[in-house]
């Protein structure tokens, strides 16, 4: 990949406040891996990958999530519950109680970058208190050769200290971790948890205010991939929808697993040099190119391992949110560099816990404005703290938690690129089929792939009243045959074997959809309104 095992440029780390540190600079991952056996901080697993338990924390803590309210994010952010204001100058004083901390340490220190399109390029210093941590940073963000690493000046910082706990009393913080964003200073602060996934969507959460704000350019949480005639195909979906899995399919390059832009050129690029997967279930037969990528130079975390190193992927007394990073380059059929032309299909991801959703249907733009502003799917279990179960859940975006403007912004933004482009929108149900959770079973994966697979060898057809039945509930077209999956499964009605406690619960979550939406009606054209579903009153 152009980096040698050890480059030998040192740096001070004074300019940000930490004194007298021992800085081990852009070391590899061999040696990485080795310090965090040394240290006793993590064990080699059976494949020869890391692997690290993440403490307290194995899930992001939304709540604990902040952004630093300023000149520049004070009349553009969308304050709440989701993006909550911390004032600059408690962030200062905090700022400098973790340095103070991070003090007379050996430090580690990766300078890296993110987005694969070079117009779009944002220089990234990542300082890590634990080398395992400095290690996700290798695998997840872009990696610059050694040239551009003798020139290189970082836009960003993300200081990452697990060890310190704040004081909420003094410090502001709602408990004693935090993620912080400061956008003048350009610093992403987290402390208290060991959680990787917080590194990651710090700088997610940032992108996703620059990229609209200054460049015209539509952030996504999604995953992407093209096929052997250049046709980008885009996944939509929160965590455990299968935006990897889906994604990650031998017969199409992968250009990334969870966020990317869509420029104004009409490309699609890659935030990110990595993938992290949940390995919840995973096996070989299911998912061999995420199976076979877990080897040295991965990071697992929160597994479970037996006597020999072997991973016990169905073992969740850890955390249901088991995880594992690696570079991109440990999938073997990738886009290089990361980026497509405009995506001819887009898919949103929805794991239903009412099981009521086809497993596979066709949007209107004004349906699909209509579900990616919803943002419909079922939060899985350990993907946040104090989730220990699934529960039903809309999210903007389909990434509400790493938005920081008001989400008629970004569903703008698509609704437009959409037109635009002719782009095929379609939603997919990955959840349950047969009865909501609990009663019913999550759909089979062969089928899901198989549904994917006519989308987009064209075998689906063209949207006619032959070929789709029009949901009566939620209005959307689901096909009546599709190679490869049994025509029972295609509706969701029949998987039941009982209409009447179908269509109680498809009313029940069509009211919920609503109700979610009351609070967009204001921003929503008439034409993005008329793409919800039917209501029903009890």
């Amino acid at each position: 990949m152009g980096h040698l095992d050890q480059f030998t440029k040192t740096i001070s780390l004074d300019a940000y406040g930490i004194k007298n540190a021992n800085v081990k600079y852009q070391l590899s991952p061999n040696e990485l891996h080795d310090i965090a056996i040394e240290k006793g901080q993590a064990v080699e697993a059976a494949s020869g990958a890391l692997a690290v338990n993440t403490g307290e924390f194995t899930g992001r803590s939304p709540k604990d999530r902040f952004i630093v309210k300023d000149d520049i994010t004070k009349d553009r952010v969308w304050w709440g519950d989701i993006n909550i204001p911390f004032d600059a100058d408690k962030f200062d004083a905090l700022y400098n109680k973790v340095t103070d901390y991070l003090s007379n340490k050996e430090i580690f220190v990766r300078d890296c970058y993110a987005c694969a399109d070079e117009d779009y390029k944002l220089n990234i210093r990542v300082i890590n208190e634990y080398p395992w941590s400095n290690q996700f940073a290798y695998n997840m963000f872009l990696r610059p050769t050694d040239e551009e690493l003798e020139h290189f000046e970082s836009e960003w910082t993300v200081i990452n200290a697990p060890g310190f706990l704040a004081n909420p009393e003094t410090d502001g913080t709602r408990q004693h971790n935090f993620a912080i964003l400061n956008f003048t200073r350009k610093i992403a602060l987290i402390g208290g948890t060991g959680y990787t996934g917080e590194i990651k969507k710090g700088i997610f959460s940032a992108l996703n205010f620059i990229l609209p704000v200054y460049k015209n350019t539509l952030p996504m949480h999604c995953s992407a991939n093209v096929g052997k005639e250049g046709d980008t195909a885009i996944f939509f979906g929160l965590s455990g929808t299968g935006k990897t899995t889906l994604s990650t399919d031998p017969n199409r390059s992968l250009i990334g697993d969870d966020e990317h832009g869509w420029t104004s050129r009409d490309s699609v690029f890659n935030f990110e040099g990595g993938c992290y997967a949940k390995v919840i279930n995973l096996s070989r037969e299911n998912e061999p190119e995420i199976f076979d990528a877990i080897k040295k130079g991965a990071i697992l975390e929160n597994v479970v391992l037996d006597s020999q190193g072997h991973v016990n992927f169905e073992d969740t007394s850890i955390t249901q949110n088991t995880r594992v990073s690696y570079p991109i380059h440990h999938i073997e059929n990738i886009q290089m560099p990361s980026t497509g032309k405009n995506p001819k299909n887009i898919f949103f991801l929805t794991a239903d816990a009412f099981g009521v959703l086809p497993p596979i249907s066709k949007l209107t733009p004004s349906q699909a404005a209509y579900h990616f502003i919803s943002g419909y799917t079922a939060k899985v279990a350990g993907t946040e703290a104090g989730i220990v179960e699934p529960q039903p859940s809309f999210s903007a975006c389909f990434g509400a938690p790493f938005m920081p403007l008001h989400p008629t912004k970004y569903a703008e933004m698509l609704s437009k690129k959409m037109k635009d482009s002719g782009v095929n929108v379609w939603l997919v149900n990955t959840g349950w089929t047969g009865g909501p959770y609990g009663v019913g079973t999550r759909m089979k994966l062969k089928y899901t792939r198989a549904m994917i697979h006519a989308v987009l060898s064209g075998d689906l057809g063209l949207y006619s009243y032959d070929n789709y039945h029009i949901h009566s509930v939620f209005g959307v077209a689901q096909p009546r045959e599709c190679p490869g999956v049994p025509t029972t499964v295609l509706s969701p009605r029949a998987t039941w074997n009982n209409d009447g406690a179908y269509y109680k619960t498809a009313f029940k979550l069509s009211n919920a959809f609503r109700e979610n939406f009351k609070k967009y009606e204001a921003y929503a054209s008439e034409e993005i309104r008329r793409g919800g579903p039917q209501r029903y009153a009890f």
